[in-house]
């Protein structure tokens, strides 16, 4: 399938904002709202109504995560931090299930491909969406899991350069994981430092 303009022009801003996310930057936000709303128009053209409802899903959440980053730790800016290990253990199972549930509406009352898959995108990418909000170190692990079946999910469909970008996404959702544990523990340390009271004069 020809790559068009829509498919460039989503591809760009998607790719701006998962990298300034990736450096933990407001600016995330804007070009994430922006590049999720020329996504919901190609993949509707390509028939993953999931991909599409998660792509509306984003733009709603994204104005929300936009103020929660600049504002959400009682007016002040939101620190990275990591999310309780038992959180995951309802998490995972949940973000199945609803995969499964979802997958098996698809299959049966819409024309969507790989109506599994695509639901797998949608699920796991909500689940990660909600921990970006929260600034959450462990939302790039989510997207490691939705990257790794959003690449041969789209290129299945002639989304090569999607297809692509969702390769580029995997790299880069190694590398911020990275970058935010260290940040995480940067901003850790100050907040300590912070409350270590002064010596006596």
């Amino acid at each position: 399938m020809q790559i068009d303009g829509l498919e460039i022009a989503a591809n760009v801003f998607t790719a701006g904002a998962i990298f300034l996310a990736g450096r933990n930057s407001v600016h995330t936000w804007w070009t994430g709202i922006i590049g999720c709303t020329l996504f919901a128009l190609l993949f509707y053209q390509a028939s993953l109504f999931a991909d599409v409802v998660l792509q509306v899903f984003f733009v709603c959440t994204s104005m929300f995560g936009w103020w929660k980053w600049v504002r959400g730790a009682s007016g002040a800016v939101l620190p990275v931090t990591h999310m309780r290990p038992a959180s995951l253990l309802w998490m995972v199972p949940a973000g199945l299930a609803a995969t499964a549930a979802y997958g098996t509406l698809l299959y049966l009352y819409t024309r969507a491909f790989a109506p599994f898959f695509d639901s797998a995108v949608l699920v796991f990418s909500v689940i990660a969406q909600f921990l970006m909000m929260q600034r959450r170190i462990e939302n790039w692990g989510f997207w490691l899991i939705v990257n790794t079946i959003a690449v041969p999910l789209y290129a299945s469909r002639g989304l090569t350069m999607t297809a692509c970008l969702y390769a580029f996404f995997w790299i880069n959702a190694v590398a911020s994981w990275l970058w935010w544990k260290k940040l995480a523990a940067h901003e850790a340390a100050a907040r300590a430092a912070d409350m270590t009271p002064a010596p006596a004069a």
